[in-house]
């Protein structure tokens, strides 16, 4: 897989990149990540790339042209599945996109910045928007390593016991179980006898019965869904 992240500020995003499984996942040739600062496309010799609003209103907004640059020097070399723009009013993240970006290719991320983009670059270059929540961040880059964790951590060989993966929250539309390790009584409080058994099948029912309880107290709309 090919990310390539479009920023006016790549310092904000490179040091997730820089420790624990994403640099391990670099390391590894299973994902190419590449910062591309805006301002290389931006205009006049002050490398312009936001201006003032039509219509008035506070707020400065990223123009059309150092994208559509940007975004075709890109095209050029190489052919994406997705272009993704990183805004609050996008489709909320959830393990079922990030599931479904991990199968594709080639992505590329655009981190909105001030008052976000002009509208002709969600209309013509845009192919799908996501959010990470229901509030608002300074700009796309926080957003946009969120989504590459959540995708990256999933393709395979990322994780050396990739059904660790499949057994995370969410992925099937429930929370995952408790978790106990050593030791197996600390200060009067003891793992659940169940997984010191080594009854496999008797284990496996008791964190599905577990797993159906939490997600049921905890977030019960993720059962009413289904």
């Amino acid at each position: 897989m090919r990310i390539d992240i479009i920023t006016v500020l790549p310092e904000l995003i490179e040091s997730p990149f820089e420790a624990s499984i994403l640099k391990r996942a670099v390391d590894k040739g299973l994902v190419e990540v590449h910062m591309h600062n805006l301002r290389k496309y931006g205009l006049n010799k002050y490398n312009q790339v936001d201006d003032y609003q039509y219509g008035g209103g506070a707020g400065m907004v990223m123009m059309i042209e150092p994208i559509d640059n940007m975004i075709s020097q890109l095209k050029s070399e190489r052919e994406y599945d997705e272009v993704i723009y990183m805004t609050p009013d996008g489709e909320t993240l959830n393990q079922g996109i990030a599931n479904h970006l991990s199968t594709k290719g080639n992505l590329i991320i655009l981190c909105g910045h001030y008052k976000g983009v002009d509208q002709r670059v969600r209309d013509l270059f845009i192919t799908r928007e996501i959010s990470i929540g229901d509030y608002v961040l300074s700009g796309g880059e926080l957003g946009a390593a969120v989504l590459c964790d959540a995708v990256i951590r999933l393709i395979p060989g990322v994780i050396s016991d990739e059904t660790s993966a499949l057994t995370d929250s969410f992925q099937d539309d429930l929370l995952a179980p408790p978790v106990y390790t050593r030791p197996a009584n600390y200060k009067g409080h003891e793992v659940p006898e169940i997984l010191t058994s080594g009854n496999t099948p008797a284990i496996d029912q008791w964190r599905e019965d577990q797993a159906y309880e939490r997600t049921k107290k905890r977030r019960p709309d993720l059962l009413t869904d289904n």
